[in-house]
């Protein structure tokens, strides 16, 4: 159960603000609900036909409204009411409404696959078109995803809170090796190992990673071959296929504790493989860190039966199930910056406090 400290006294002083959490209150939004000091006032009233109404429990008028939302297992649903709130909020002559989305949804298709869409973009465009006028978000899967919003957004990040954990709860941390489970997430493992004073070690090879550009409609060449087009004479050239090379661990994980760090942790495939794989190469002990920890499907019980020791993530998602499936799942909380960013924000200060030493790659 999370600390709770003393509530702002900022809240406490004005009556201009309301804290509204959809659906059931989560524990980050208790949390921050707490540590604010401000009322929490919403109801999620389904239909006979399965669609979603809310209501709002109180006036909002020329109130500054937060609207707190954690991403559910439907997560569809979830973002249902969230739009539909904001809207609720908007045509209730809100003076502002700020959404806080801890885990924001869809933030992994933010890239075009073959035929398909960069859902997060329509994601984006319909919280502003609804009237969303700030975004308090964490650890975006992609830092570009910003700029899908034509309002401010503010990408939090949990990488201090994680860092802390590693210093006071992993002992002898100083005989550790951070680890990229893939080249893809080295940037991040580089910032974890340097503010540490750690090395580094990435796995690469046969594991395929969903983030790969071979899976990109623009890479892939025509299956039938067509001529004419331009010249009889002229051909385009084709692209050589991408053969994945032996799987390989670059740096020594020998004797070490090794922590592996990402920004998700959804299907728990690859991350059991890393696994493997460096304890095959020597490492006596294996954590993984994360932020948003969906952890969806079987991944507790794949956890469990893993050579994985530990999996710590944020309460960005509620995940209170999963660990009584998995006593290996470990949670810290990260209501307090979500709380001291509302305030901020409400208070007109600077939020350039919370992003103190924090780099391009954190």
């Amino acid at each position: 159960e999370p600390t709770k400290q003393k509530p702002s006294q900022d809240f406490e002083q004005h009556s201009q603000a309301a804290t509204i959490t959809i659906t059931s209150i989560q524990p980050v939004s208790e949390c921050v609900c707490f540590l604010t000091s401000s009322s929490s006032s919403s109801s999620h009233l389904p239909f006979v036909s399965i669609e979603t109404r809310v209501q709002i429990q109180e006036s909002v008028r020329g109130k500054d409204v937060f609207v707190i939302q954690t991403m559910s297992k439907d997560v569809n649903t979830s973002i249902m009411e969230m739009l539909i709130m904001v809207y609720a909020c908007r045509t209730s002559c809100a003076r502002s409404i700020t959404g806080v989305l801890p885990y924001f949804p869809y933030s992994k298709q933010c890239k075009m696959r073959k035929r398909g869409s960069i859902v997060t973009k329509l994601i984006a465009s319909m919280m502003c078109k609804a009237g969303l006028t700030h975004l308090i978000t964490m650890d975006l899967h992609q830092k570009e995803i910003q700029g899908f919003f034509n309002i401010p957004v503010d990408n939090l990040r949990a990488s201090p809170f994680l860092l802390q954990y590693i210093q006071e709860e992993i002992p002898d941390y100083r005989n550790a090796v951070i680890v990229a489970k893939s080249p893809a997430s080295a940037k991040r493992a580089q910032s974890f190992a340097e503010r540490l004073r750690l090395g580094i070690a990435v796995i690469h090879g046969e594991a395929q990673d969903a983030e790969s550009d071979q899976v990109d409609g623009r890479h892939s060449p025509p299956t039938v071959k067509t001529t004419g087009a331009i010249h009889p004479s002229m051909e385009i050239p084709l692209l050589i296929p991408k053969e994945k090379p032996p799987i390989t661990v670059v740096g020594d994980v020998g004797g070490r504790i090794a922590i592996i760090v990402d920004d998700i942790i959804d299907d728990v495939d690859s991350f059991v493989a890393a696994a493997e794989t460096l304890k095959e190469r020597g490492a006596y002990k294996i954590f993984v860190m994360a932020t948003h920890g969906l952890l969806s499907s079987e991944a507790p019980r794949f956890i469990e039966e893993s050579a994985i020791d530990e999996v710590v993530v944020t309460n960005t998602i509620p995940h209170e199930l999963q660990k009584l499936q998995c006593p290996k799942i470990k949670t810290v909380d990260i209501s307090m910056i979500l709380s001291e960013a509302i305030r901020r924000i409400y208070n007109g200060e600077s939020m350039s406090y919370l992003f103190r030493n924090i780099g391009v790659d954190d």
